[in-house]
């Protein structure tokens, strides 16, 4: 099946079956090794990518579903000036351990704010509660969000974050 897609901002058409997750094409198909694989399962939001502005897990979601629509990958999320912010404030910040589920916590922390442009520390731990880190620098996510959002980086005890008790 040949499907026809815009990945930030440039039409891209894949030969692929119907049923194939987003992530592999975007990984395998058109060269895009930014989205990272982490559960296959949708649980951990390594994946995470957009699809026309929403946030969705790339593991779970079929080609066919993409057909169309606009995909915003972390490669192109510093395209526009809300994703740019993040990412400077991912580097100011010095966030990422080793890395790897980064990509997904930025594209899940660029939906927020462009759903809610002034979390509260809550609001940023319910959204990102399901992006899992094995480093975990959520502090540093945490206060990245409010940064790029203009806010005061609050951080907090890791015993008050409800993502940490994914790790135990």
């Amino acid at each position: 099946m040949s499907v026809t897609l815009t990945v930030n901002g440039r039409k891209r058409a894949v030969d692929a079956e119907a049923d194939k997750p987003l992530l592999w094409v975007l990984r395998e198909d058109l060269d895009m090794p930014g989205t990272k694989f982490g559960c296959g399962a949708g649980l951990c939001g390594a994946c995470t990518v957009h699809l026309d502005g929403e946030a969705v897990r790339s593991c779970q979601t079929p080609i066919a579903d993409a057909a169309g629509k606009q995909v915003t990958t972390i490669e192109g999320v510093a395209m526009n000036d809300l994703g740019k912010r993040v990412v400077e404030a991912w580097t100011a910040l010095d966030v990422p351990q080793c890395g790897y589920c980064q990509a997904g916590q930025i594209m899940s922390a660029t939906a927020l704010l462009k759903q809610n442009p002034k979390p509260t520390p809550e609001d940023i731990d319910g959204w990102m509660s399901g992006n899992i880190c094995r480093c975990a620098t959520y502090l540093r996510i945490r206060a990245a969000i409010r940064k790029a959002a203009g806010l005061p980086a609050e951080m907090a005890d890791a015993s008050a974050l409800p993502v940490a008790e994914n790790l135990a």
